[in-house]
């Protein structure tokens, strides 16, 4: 499979976050965007509320301008956050009284937010969702189009 530079380094950084319990939907710099954008949370004033597509004056003229941040624009960033946060269980934008999940850091509630950020991710690229695991599934004959060799010892 070939994949575009920026696909395969925010996929990286997002497998090294949640593996390393890095993955924090409630800190810019450790949220999905923020581990795609090397833990830094000047992303944030792309947007004057967590969570919105709404671009700040800053994040206008960064689109306008056709800045890339890490390979993504202002709008692409603001998408990629608000799908995480709402899978996530979060009400967005994010405000203190917004509906949030009871455990924001549980790893399920994580992998299933990771889950939609990289097929989104991939469909920037128009890349075949990686997560997508229905072709091990399919079959033809009654037999198996694809073998799995077992990684069982």
């Amino acid at each position: 499979m070939q994949t575009k530079k920026r696909l395969e380094n925010a996929l990286v950084k997002l497998y090294n976050a949640f593996h390393n319990n890095r993955l924090n939907p409630e800190d810019c710099c450790a949220c999905a965007v923020g581990n795609i954008l090397d833990n830094h949370d000047s992303w944030k004033h792309l947007s004057d509320s967590h969570g919105s597509l709404k671009l700040s004056y800053v994040g206008r003229v960064h689109q306008n301008l056709g800045r890339k941040f890490n390979g993504y624009s202002p709008l692409e960033i603001l998408k990629i956050e608000k799908l995480f946060l709402e899978t996530c269980g979060f009400k967005t934008p994010l405000c203190h009284y917004n509906a949030k999940p009871q455990n924001p850091r549980d790893k399920e509630i994580l992998f299933n937010g990771l889950c939609k950020v990289v097929a989104y991710l991939c469909k920037l690229d128009n890349v075949e969702n990686v997560m997508d695991y229905s072709k091990i599934f399919e079959y033809e004959n009654n037999d198996a189009v694809y073998k799995l060799e077992s990684i069982l010892v």
